[in-house]
């Protein structure tokens, strides 16, 4: 019996030798894959900023001020001083970091993932502009992290869009 090898190199191209993946049916939408990471930052900013509107004018920005602890530095006399809006800034950072791995996919949860991240952006420009709690360099840094998630986002998925379609070339 003689083994026709074009019949197998033109199968093997069309993929009918790849590996089919025993679950066949399609991944469902997933929540937590479309929720922006970058809201936990914003909504501890806004209780933080909410909780601390009583009294002075200044209250949130003196909330977000607040050293929590110092760190001794190797150079004599110098301490690290650590407040509130840092720490939700590293949070943010570490979201924003996840949030540029999840940017990478191209199906319908990123879709959504980057028109709630629009949404979210725009949300954090508004409160930025119009109330006073939120004119602080912390939520500047973490609103500028929410432009960035967009850009990424949107950047990402045209490359990738880019590469699936042929332009004629």
């Amino acid at each position: 019996m003689a083994i026709d090898r074009d019949l197998i190199a033109k199968e093997a191209a069309i993929g009918m030798y790849d590996q089919q993946p025993a679950d066949n049916h399609q991944r469902g939408f997933s929540l937590i894959t479309a929720f922006p990471l970058l809201v936990i930052p914003f909504i501890v900013y806004n209780i933080l900023a909410l909780f601390s509107l009583g009294g002075s004018d200044e209250a949130a920005y003196n909330a977000v001020t607040q050293v929590l602890f110092n760190l001794p530095m190797p150079s004599t006399g110098t301490h690290w001083s650590v407040n509130v809006g840092d720490v939700i800034l590293f949070g943010a950072l570490i979201c924003l970091f996840f949030e540029l791995l999840k940017s990478t996919k191209s199906d319908k949860v990123a879709i959504v993932n980057h028109s709630l991240s629009m949404v979210l952006f725009i949300v954090c420009l508004v409160e930025f502009l119009l109330f006073r709690p939120f004119a602080t360099s912390a939520f500047f840094l973490l609103t500028f992290m929410t432009l960035m998630d967009v850009l990424a986002g949107f950047i990402v998925t045209a490359v990738s869009a880019r590469k699936d379609i042929d332009f004629g070339h």
